[in-house]
């Protein structure tokens, strides 16, 4: 019983009341569409941005390959130990395209290297340098990293715009009784007598 009394409590703005006014329906309107909002709404948006950023970290993996060169000049030894980051520093490198030519370019290598060593570098598919791509697990945590932040942003501003709604309803019935007890007010100034 006291569950179905929360619940009518709850509802209460939806139900046909002598004391409920038109700003109360109004609200009860816009908690409705806020709440379907960030529940439709962000689902929507992180499916989205889930599949977006998924299919790029695909087309990503798959126009991008690795080759082998040859680094042509010494870098410099590593300076200090970088907690598991990687030291890189930009040198020349030579490797063989698929059709046999020879390329010389210049791209990001570990640090601490000599010349002539083989080093792995990665290219597009107009055989410039790029990045390597993020492996599917890489990729599969990305995409639902982005696709949380997307569902989070739709939630965010869908609460943000109720909230501020809902405060101006407030504002409005506030001066609305301030006007209602200019009117009422002085007639309980009278004294009894």
């Amino acid at each position: 019983m006291g569950r179905n009394r929360r619940l009518k409590a709850r509802l209460w703005r939806w139900r046909s009341n002598p004391l409920r006014r038109h700003d109360d329906l109004v609200e009860a309107w816009i908690v409705l569409v806020m709440w379907a909002v960030i529940v439709v709404g962000g689902a929507l948006a992180g499916l989205v941005t889930y599949d977006a950023a998924a299919t790029m970290f695909a087309a990503q993996r798959s126009e991008r390959h690795s080759v082998q060169a040859v680094l042509l000049t010494d870098t410099p030894p590593a300076t200090s130990t970088s907690g598991g980051v990687r030291d890189l520093i930009r040198a020349k490198v030579r490797w063989t395209t698929a059709d046999g030519t020879s390329r010389t370019g210049s791209t990001l290598v570990d640090m601490g290297r000599k010349a002539g060593s083989k080093v792995v570098v990665w290219l597009d598919s107009a055989d410039n340098f790029t990045s390597e791509p993020a492996s599917s697990a890489e990729a599969t945590l990305e995409s639902t990293v982005l696709g949380l932040a997307a569902t989070l942003a739709v939630a965010g501003m869908a609460f943000g715009t109720g909230a501020v709604a809902r405060y101006r309803l407030d504002r409005r019935r506030i001066d609305s009784w301030g006007t209602e007890w200019q009117l009422v007010g002085p007639s309980w100034d009278r004294k009894t007598s």
